[in-house]
């Protein structure tokens, strides 16, 4: 990673398995958390050659620990997709789900 940076902010990832990934580097002194929905991949050499990987995910009152994956070959990225486009899908879903139940919690107040 570049000097400055925390990480790479994933914005989307393709769902094809050798799909890519559209990030934008998140500062190093940036002040506020993960964008809820959002993943931020960090890696940094490892010991023993590859890279260690970390991702934290973005969630409305926290930003917690999704995984890491030491000692990852060089070309990391067909390891770390699948859990990426598996966890963006559920938030995606879950954010709909939610958005669906508080519309039909609120229905009896709309329609009046």
């Amino acid at each position: 990673m570049p000097d400055g940076v925390r990480g790479a902010l994933v914005h989307h990832v393709s769902a094809t398995p050798d799909g890519s990934f559209q990030t934008c580097w998140m500062a190093a002194d940036h002040p506020s958390r993960v964008p809820p929905g959002r993943i931020l991949l960090s890696w940094n050499p490892a010991p023993d050659n590859g890279m260690d990987v970390t991702a934290h995910l973005g969630l409305p009152g926290a930003e917690v620990l999704l995984a890491t994956w030491p000692q990852l070959a060089c070309d990391w990225s067909p390891t770390v997709h699948p859990t990426v486009v598996e966890v963006m899908g559920l938030h995606s879903a879950l954010t709909l789900a939610t958005t669906v139940l508080e519309l039909f919690t609120d229905w009896p107040r709309l329609t009046q």
